[in-house]
């Protein structure tokens, strides 16, 4: 039922701006979210900051895992010779010591993850900014960001990122 109702509200919104486009000043625009976010220096700037501050914590698990691989590794060449006692016990120790891993590296991901959806919607906050100035401006009647095909010549994104660009 939703979904239907979904469905008709979009074909009313279609058939309002083909109606709309007929008219001559109807004026319509295409973002290109994708290039937003990797041209825009805000957007660079995001993923300097977010390596800068990540680049410590991925260095030790990176090392943390070749530490554990290469232990596993010994373990293994060294297992036949091993006694029982010792062998349940280096594996033991491998096992918690892995699970400590896979901890640490949970640990990181989510941090980095939510770090890197704040910063990404400090940029959406500022490029939709800029697109609502820039649409005010030109006197643009609809701009869209999703579109599965679009006209190149409706293609603002240059000015939007020049805009972007330009103001601090």
């Amino acid at each position: 039922m939703k979904h239907l109702s979904r469905l008709s509200l979009l074909a009313c919104f279609l058939g309002v701006v083909c109606l709309a486009a007929q008219a001559q000043d109807f004026r319509i625009g295409y973002i290109n979210l994708d290039r937003l976010m990797k041209e825009a220096n805000i957007a660079k700037a995001a993923q300097t900051k977010l390596e800068q501050e990540f680049a410590r914590r991925e260095k030790e698990l990176v090392d943390l895992g070749n530490t554990l691989k290469a232990a596993d590794d010994q373990f293994q060449r060294e297992q036949p010779t091993l006694p029982e006692s010792q062998r349940k016990a280096r594996e033991k120790q491998l096992v918690d010591q892995d699970r400590e891993f896979q901890r640490k590296r949970r640990e990181f991901q989510e941090d980095l993850t939510s770090r890197k959806n704040e910063e990404l919607q400090q940029v959406i906050d500022r490029s939709n900014k800029v697109i609502k100035q820039l649409a005010e401006a030109e006197k643009f009647d609809v701009i869209l960001q999703d579109a599965v095909y679009m006209n190149p010549k409706h293609d603002i994104t240059d000015r939007v990122l020049k805009a972007m660009n330009a103001a601090k």
